[in-house]
């Protein structure tokens, strides 16, 4: 497969290793083209990429940049680097697509800045499916991102989600770290109406 050369490619990761079948061959072929990767979670992208059929070695041919909710743009130096010099980019997050929920979006900020191609690859994303799977409307819906961890602002919001659902019947999409699910399901049924 030829070189992509000033693309940014936003790499799927399934949310666990049983799902790495539903990554397309064509995704997981675009990765052996990539050497630079800026990664939510090193083991976690490493261990993926292999996992992905990725074959090249971490320690003499591929650059790693650690990108998580405290890197700072002041931080992008070497991305900056990376753009100008023209390389293909891969951009992961711990699980799921980047951007959403995740860190990415100020190096796609900056990517266009540079002229470069954005290029998301094809794999799932647990918003869409669980939107699909749910029964509720497609047609019309909004992604939340987390809730509150503060149990009263998380309440509050769940209140406000559940007005908006109702008065645009629109469907409210949350996500949450499956270490508070039993709390925040607590809150649901304790709080919200029970339809």
């Amino acid at each position: 497969m030829s070189s992509f050369k000033q693309t940014l490619f936003l790499i799927p990761v399934p949310i666990h290793d049983e799902s790495i079948d539903a990554i397309p061959s064509e995704t997981k072929d675009i990765l052996e083209t990539i050497t630079y990767f800026a990664v939510e979670n090193l083991k976690t992208a490493r261990r993926m990429l292999r996992k992905m059929g990725y074959r090249l070695n971490f320690d003499t041919d591929v650059q790693f940049f650690e990108l998580d909710k405290h890197t700072s743009t002041q931080d992008y130096s070497i991305i900056k680097q990376w753009f100008s010099q023209g390389n293909s980019i891969g951009v992961m997050s711990e699980a799921g697509l980047p951007c959403i929920a995740d860190p990415g979006n100020e190096i796609v900020a900056l990517a266009h800045q540079y002229n470069y191609i954005i290029k998301p690859l094809s794999g799932p994303s647990s918003i869409i499916l669980a939107l699909i799977a749910s029964g509720f409307n497609g047609q019309n819906f909004a992604f939340n991102g987390y809730l509150p961890v503060d149990r009263v602002e998380r309440i509050s919001k769940l209140r406000q989600l559940e007005q908006r659902a109702m008065t645009e019947y629109q469907t409210q999409i949350f996500m949450e770290t499956p270490y508070r699910n039993n709390s925040i399901l607590e809150d649901i049924i304790q709080t919200l109406k029970p339809s």
